[in-house]
């Protein structure tokens, strides 16, 4: 999911409950449990090399996309755990802890609004994809196009919008690891140490079993995640006084003033001023979330059309878990939570593992946490194999080596995957992370740009290759100087924030959605002189209208021969 932040509203704790001292000890019986299952999941991401015997790893189709042969279950394992990420464990509630209704609980319209748009149009997608062994958005648009500058523009996008998302798992890592009291030493050695064996195991079973492993980790991963929320939401209101103290206390806290700003801390219901904010928040979010390499990537994994579908319509249950969740930083908020970090800092990104280890046993709070690990290893994985599909096929293959064998693009795609975690560590390690939602911001900002090249792309060819591009360079020149200029006021850092005021309308908006209307207009401007006035010439398309309708079973699903601008098959 992608969260994101108002302007004005700082990741601070208010001065009531932020006390003077870092918690000191380490849970000894959470970590054990923690690392019992972190063992346990380990282990199953190196047995998925086995699992279902693949002839071979030395693939892209079966090191990438698990063979093209996941069905109902196993897709909606797998992009349960690639979309509802630790983002959803750490970042959600703290948002609603810190800010209240508009940074947070957007997020569960956004996620109701999303799901009607994977129905329609990933199933055209998976169709194309499977018909010319595309294994990357970028493989389509180049197909579709017969530009290579808008593919490399869209790999590209998708490979750097792919960085700070991964970095953000790795923060939800980090956090289960400061609460149970460890990483803290006073260098920065000892202070990551423990992140970086996450990082280190991460990346080996990865690059042993690609995609296979994050689709047995989510089996684990999901069945933790429902038990801990079911138990969380019916228990712990309880322990504090019952939902409607819990609301009455978030109501109490939104309205105080924050003495850093001199403004309430947040919005416990959004009023007429925030409707764009929330509204342009909700919609950017939920076209931008399947433009991520990651999540077409478990789309392409699929075996059938009507895989992609069905899981459209049972997804939603993962909403009605997300808004529990999201409430639990209300809950945080009636029980006088105190989320502060090792190095005595309030940290409100801590609030949910501290929430668990204040009320839980120590036994239940470890295995609430393994649930958080848990739940970044597993879109992290998904996460660094799609961007390093990106990176083989769209810039490897298409610009250094163009004749590299189906086992050269599936080596490099897994040494890719390590270097993409190493630079998603360096996000974690030199980027400010009191307000871990921040991480995301920019990736939605970049990616939303991608939309007309890809979605536009899988309906009609009248928008001009090179007014594609143009459109996607100004929509991400706009949204980054924009978002760059977002200061936060306590820290005084850029990129403080997601939202801004919206060009002509004057109403404070989420950025991606300005900049994609940008885009949209110099595109449809840029199409009118290229077409009719300039008559540039068009690129070939190397698909037809029945692409766009094959399903497993169908011959039409076959591979077709390489075409002039077509990638290798990988199989």
């Amino acid at each position: 999911m992608a969260p994101v932040l108002a302007p004005g509203l700082v990741p601070a704790l208010s001065p009531a409950v932020a006390p003077a001292a870092a918690p000191e000890g380490v849970n000894g019986v959470a970590l054990a449990v923690l690392i019992f299952f972190f063992v346990v999941v380990a282990a199953a991401g190196f047995w998925a090399a086995r699992w279902r015997r693949p002839q071979s790893m030395e693939s892209l189709e079966e090191w990438g996309l698990g063979g093209r042969s996941f069905g109902t279950w196993i897709t909606w394992f797998l992009l349960g755990g690639d979309l509802y990420t630790a983002y959803t464990f750490v970042a959600v509630p703290a948002a609603m802890f810190a800010f209240g209704a508009v940074n947070g609980f957007f997020a569960v319209p956004y996620t109701i609004v999303l799901y009607p748009i994977i129905f329609v149009f990933m199933s055209r997608l998976w169709s194309v994809s499977h018909r010319h062994g595309y294994v990357t958005p970028a493989d389509f648009v180049q197909g579709r196009s017969g530009s290579r500058g808008l593919s490399l523009a869209v790999a590209v996008t998708g490979f750097l919008a792919t960085m700070p998302y991964i970095a953000l798992q790795l923060v939800g890592i980090q956090a289960v690891l400061e609460v149970v009291g460890i990483g803290g030493g006073g260098n920065w050695v000892a202070k990551d140490l423990p992140l970086f064996i996450a990082f280190l195991v991460l990346a080996l079973y990865t690059y042993t079993s690609g995609l296979r492993a994050p689709a047995i980790i989510a089996f684990v991963k999901d069945i933790l995640i429902y038990l801990v929320i079911i138990v969380a939401v019916i228990y712990l209101p309880s322990k504090v006084g019952g939902w409607s103290h819990v609301f009455d206390a978030a109501k109490e806290k939104m309205a105080t003033t924050n003495p850093a700003t001199g403004k309430a801390n947040g919005v416990f219901i959004p009023a007429s001023a925030q409707y764009w904010a929330y509204g342009t928040l909700a919609l950017g979010s939920a076209m931008a979330l399947f433009m991520y390499p990651h999540s077409i990537t478990a789309t392409l994994s699929a075996k059938s059309r009507n895989t992609i579908r069905k899981n459209a319509s049972i997804l939603p249950a993962y909403s009605f878990l997300l808004g529990l969740l999201a409430l639990l930083g209300w809950v945080a908020i009636a029980a006088g939570t105190k989320p502060i970090g090792l190095d005595g800092k309030p940290n409100a990104q801590l609030v949910v593992p501290q929430l668990f280890e204040d009320f839980f046993p120590s036994w239940f709070a470890g295995v609430a946490f393994a649930a958080i690990a848990i739940g970044a290893l597993v879109p992290a994985a998904i996460m660094s194999i799609a961007a390093a599909n990106t990176f083989t096929r769209n810039i490897y293959k298409a610009w250094i080596r163009p004749d590299a064998t189906v086992q050269q693009e599936a080596k490099v795609s897994k040494l890719t995957s390590l270097v993409v975690k190493g630079f998603a560590l360096i996000f974690v390690l030199t980027l400010d992370k009191s307000n871990a939602i921040n991480f995301q911001l920019l990736g939605g900002i970049w990616i939303l740009q991608t939309f007309p090249a890809v979605v536009f792309y899988l309906y009609t060819r009248w928008f001009h290759r090179w007014a594609l591009l143009a459109g996607w360079a100004v929509g991400m020149v706009y949204g980054t100087i924009t978002a760059y200029n977002v200061v936060n006021p306590a820290t005084k850092a850029n990129f403080g924030g997601s939202v801004a005021s919206i060009p002509v309308i004057g109403q404070m908006g989420y950025i991606a959605v300005t900049a994609f209307a940008i885009n949209l207009v110099v595109a449809a401007v840029g199409t009118l002189v290229l077409r009719y006035a300039v008559k540039a010439p068009e690129g070939k398309d190397e698909t037809i209208p029945a692409d766009y309708f094959a399903d497993a079973g169908d011959p039409r699903v076959e591979k077709l021969q390489v075409g002039p601008h077509e990638m290798t098959p990988s199989a």
